[in-house]
């Protein structure tokens, strides 16, 4: 079968065919070890063997993301049936980001212009594979402290880019959007509903919002501790009525921004541009702290929001793909480095143990390991770690 290539954001986003997920394919402690060519193509085949259609990407500061560009081109090459598209992010901080300085919130980083001009440059290179560019991670919500704007910043460069659309610059079918907390988006904390919100929901093709219940299960615990009707519930039915509750916890953060942006007179499409669960951890989310951290939970979670997610046609860019020891490389235990439902030995987490067992990843290797079970695929093993959430 030849992939019709010329697919749009508008056709993929949403649909369950086109699964989605977040994408990092760093192995070692620090990003000054880039993935090879070679390396990101066994990545993609190992998502395209999960069904995985659409990867989301957070920076173009780095080599990863152009040889991700170039790898995937390479894959369409060899085989006319591949297909993997890319939600590629543009980094934005603000001025004295990471510095050691006080950061300045009022004003934007001098760096944005030059991530931007990076990722419109791969966007006209590659359109038959970057379908949308996404202004800002996390770049608006308050709680980060080291980088935030506020949304004027993020507004300036979405309408930059939409511009650059009118003007033939970039494919008029490029979808531009940024990716956010729920919050930053007017689904929680009113102190968000700004003008420039307003202006930039106005501006974007569609809402990218992110939903942590697993965070939540330490920041905003009332969701996730064992009610007093449940008290006598055997401990396997008070860890899943638990997971239950984190769904509804996740779909309610969802209603809450696509109820914001109705209340505008806005009929535009929302979707989950993150969300996850980690199997382990050390700190708030883990034995000593929420319970929330094991593989059976993230195996939950992971199977009822696709659920949820493909019966409401919204792409759910699932965090993440592969673990990454990066993000906290001074504590391997630390929740950042365990978010992937493949590990760093190769083996599939909870989450994806059937598609072991189907086969789907016969022939396919990561770094020359080829994709097995953790717990060496024994399910006692595996419930004998999960946590009980606290009692009310």
């Amino acid at each position: 079968m030849i992939v019709d290539r010329k697919k749009t954001a508008k056709d993929i986003l949403g649909n369950p065919y086109y699964l989605a997920i977040s994408y990092g394919g760093y192995r070692e402690k620090s990003r000054d070890i880039q993935p090879t060519i070679q390396q990101l193509k066994d990545d993609m085949k190992i998502l395209s063997a999960m069904g995985i259609k659409i990867l989301r990407t957070y920076n173009v500061q780095l080599q990863q993301v152009p040889n991700l560009l170039i790898a995937i081109s390479q894959l369409n090459a060899e085989n006319p049936s591949f297909e993997m598209y890319v939600m590629l992010g543009a980094w934005i901080d603000c001025h004295n980001a990471w510095s050691g300085h006080t950061p300045n919130h009022e004003i934007e980083s001098e760096h944005n212009a030059g991530e931007i001009d990076r990722a419109v440059a791969l966007a006209k290179q590659y359109p038959e594979i970057v379908k949308i560019l996404a202004v800002g991670n996390e770049a608006m919500v308050h709680w980060a402290t080291n980088y935030f704007v506020r949304p004027k910043v993020i507004l300036k460069w979405v309408n930059h880019l939409q511009t650059l659309k009118k003007d033939g610059e970039l494919p008029e079918d490029l979808w531009v959007t940024s990716s956010d907390d729920f919050s930053s988006w007017g689904g929680g904390d009113p102190i968000y509903h700004t003008e420039d919100l307003i202006k930039l929901i106005n501006a974007v093709d569609y809402v990218s919002m992110h939903t942590y219940p697993m965070h939540n299960s330490h920041y905003n615990p009332a969701f996730w501790l064992v009610p007093d009707n449940e008290w006598n519930f055997s401990n396997k039915q008070k860890i899943e009525s638990g997971m239950q509750r984190a769904l509804e916890f996740a779909t309610k953060q969802y209603e809450g921004v696509s109820n914001f942006v109705k209340s505008l007179g806005v009929d535009k499409p929302v979707h989950i541009g993150e969300t996850g669960w980690a199997t382990t951890s050390n700190g708030p989310y883990g034995a000593d702290g929420s319970k929330a951290a094991d593989e059976y939970k993230s195996g939950k979670y992971y199977r009822l929001i696709r659920e949820w997610s493909n019966k409401e046609k919204v792409s759910c860019f699932y965090f993440e793909a592969f673990d990454e020891q990066w993000k906290d490389a001074a504590n391997p235990l630390g929740s950042e480095n365990h978010f992937g439902l493949i590990n760093l030995k190769g083996e599939a987490k909870y989450a994806i143990w059937n598609l072991v067992d189907e086969g789907n990843f016969k022939g396919l290797t990561r770094d020359g390991i080829p994709i097995t079970k953790t717990f060496k695929g024994q399910r006692e093993d595996l419930l004998l770690e999960a946590l009980l959430p606290p009692l009310a």
